[in-house]
Parts: structure tokens; C-alpha cells; sequence
């Protein structure tokens, strides 16, 4: 409320009180706080409103009519606040998002279920295509992007890092043999993103730079998993990625002491002033894929 509509709401308190100190203690402000706003709001709509005495207050004409005007006004002020706190608890609408492809297919698809199942009154409009969504002319509530920040001029929120490690399938390390060092790639197919030359690794300790090479260059996690999956080569991914092929023993972690660069996971929405229903998912996806 505005401070003109609190002032009216203070005048109802004092009429409903009939007299300003049951009122003052009733709302917590200083008696005579709450006389001098009383005496500001006559001052300000140029009408006397109350006829004070020691003892005790009086609506004159003027204030009989105004104290029922702002009364409702006041109600219907109340009942509007309770009802965007209650928009605000259980979400609505449709949440229009675009997400990277294979990380939506392979991570984000649960993710969305269980919050799905938290706010039953929000529908899901999905863009899954590797394009990059124009968030000023589109109609996107929000855009969840893997890498690099987008342009300065969108809100990009932070929601988590991902570590990428190697991974590979036992039958390719079987016909291919083990690498024993990060050097050792330069033997192998390695399958890249993007035709990627080179991949940078860590220890904690040391950092080196390997050449890498392989006879598939491809724009798609999905695709480079299914094909390290079936034996064709060695990939470097976030873990979340192929949890699946993990726990089914398609694939199992090379050189498990070395990992690549994080990338970093951003929602990106074109203004800070959300809808419930955004902030709502935004604060989901920050929160489970901190764990």
C-alpha cells in the first residue's frame, strides 16, 4: 500500500477503535504518531474528519462518508493483498522455457516431473531446440543454457556447475587399450563437440592441454553418449550426463583422477521482475542441482 492508503487504512483503525489509544496499541504505532498522521490526512483531502475531545472521538458529516468510502477501499486492498499471497503460494499459468536438448532429455526430464508434481497449477510450454531463443521477442518466461553467460543485456542466474570427466565404453577399452595419462588421448577417438582440437584437464595439482582427434565431430551430448556407449570412442562430459549408461556398465570413468573445465548452468530471463510461477522454478532447479 501506498502511504495515502495506509493513512486511510490508520483512519479506519481509530473509527473502528473509537479513540486513538485502544487504536495505537492495537496496531502497535505511538499514540500520538498515529494523531499527527490522522491530522495529515484531514490537511491533505481538506476535510475535518473527526471532532476530538479528552474523552473521547466523533465522525463529523464529512468523515461518516469518508470513513465508509475508505473502508471498502481498505477491504478490497486487504482481500487483494491475501489473494496475491495466495498466487504467490501455489503458482499458475503457463511456464514457457527453452532448454538444451540432450541435458533436458537426460538430467532436467525428472527434475521438471517432481516440480510439476509441487505446482499443479502451472502448465509447460518447451522449446527443445538447439537454437538460441530470442528472450526480447519471444515469448519465454525463461531459458536454462549450459557454457557461457548470453549477452549482457538478459539476467543471468547462476544455478550450478557441472564437472566433465572421461568416460568410455569396456568394449572400446578393450579393442583400444586404457590410457594411463592424460597424453595417452592422443592415441585414441576421442569424440568431440563441436570439433573441439584440443581438451584441457586437471588433477588439482596440473593442468594440461592434449590434443585430441577422432572421426566423429558431433553438436549433440545425446548422440556422442549413444556413441561412446556403443564402443566407438572416449568422451568427456559432466557425470549427470551419463548417469544412466554409469549405472548400466555401458560406460565406466578413464584416467578417474583428471577432469575438464566446469561449465556453468544459467537461467537467463530478460528482466528481474519475475512471475511467481518462474521464480518458483528457478529457485527448484538452483536448489536440486546444487545436491
Amino acid at each position: 500500500m501506498d502511504d495515502y492508503l495506509n493513512d486511510m487504512a490508520l483512519f479506519v483503525e481509530v473509527v473502528k477503535a473509537r479513540g486513538f489509544r485502544h487504536a495505537a496499541e492495537a496496531i502497535g504505532m505511538p499514540n500520538s504518531t498515529l494523531s499527527r498522521r490522522i491530522t495529515a490526512l484531514e490537511k491533505t483531502i481538506g476535510l475535518r474528519l473527526l471532532h476530538r475531545t479528552t474523552r473521547k472521538i466523533e465522525l463529523t458529516e464529512a468523515g461518516q462518508i469518508y470513513f465508509e468510502r475508505c473502508k471498502r477501499i481498505v477491504d478490497e486492498a486487504r482481500l487483494a493483498h491475501e489473494q496475491l499471497g495466495e498466487m504467490l503460494a501455489q503458482p499458475s499459468g503457463v511456464l514457457r522455457v527453452s532448454l538444451p536438448v540432450d541435458f533436458a532429455v537426460t538430467y532436467l526430464a525428472p527434475l521438471i516431473v517432481e516440480f510439476a508434481g509441487l505446482y499443479p497449477g502451472i502448465a509447460f510450454d518447451f522449446d527443445l531446440t538447439p537454437r538460441r531463443v530470442d528472450l526480447v521477442s519471444e515469448p519465454f518466461d525463461v531459458a536454462i543454457r549450459m557454457g557461457e553467460s548470453e549477452s549482457s543485456q538478459l539476467i543471468a542466474r547462476p544455478l550450478a556447475s557441472l564437472t566433465p570427466h572421461l568416460y568410455a565404453s569396456p568394449g572400446y577399452l578393450e579393442r583400444a587399450g586404457e590410457p594411463g595419462k592424460p597424453a595417452d588421448l592422443k592415441q585414441h577417438e576421442c569424440l568431440s563437440i563441436l570439433k573441439a582440437g584440443t581438451w584441457t584437464l586437471h588433477d588439482g595439482k596440473r593442468t594440461v592441454t592434449v590434443p585430441v582427434s577422432g572421426r566423429f565431430a558431433l553438436n549433440s551430448v545425446g548422440m556422442i553418449r549413444r556413441l561412446a556407449a556403443l564402443d566407438m570412442g572416449i568422451l568427456l562430459v559432466p557425470r549427470e550426463v551419463v548417469d544412466d549408461e554409469l549405472a548400466s556398465g555401458a560406460l565406466r570413468p578413464v584416467l578417474p583422477g583428471w577432469r575438464g573445465a566446469p561449465t556453468s548452468i544459467y537461467a537467463i530471463t530478460e528482466t528481474r521482475l519475475l512471475p511467481a510461477k518462474t521464480q518458483r522454478f528457478i529457485e527448484f532447479l538452483r536448489e536440486r542441482l546444487a545436491r
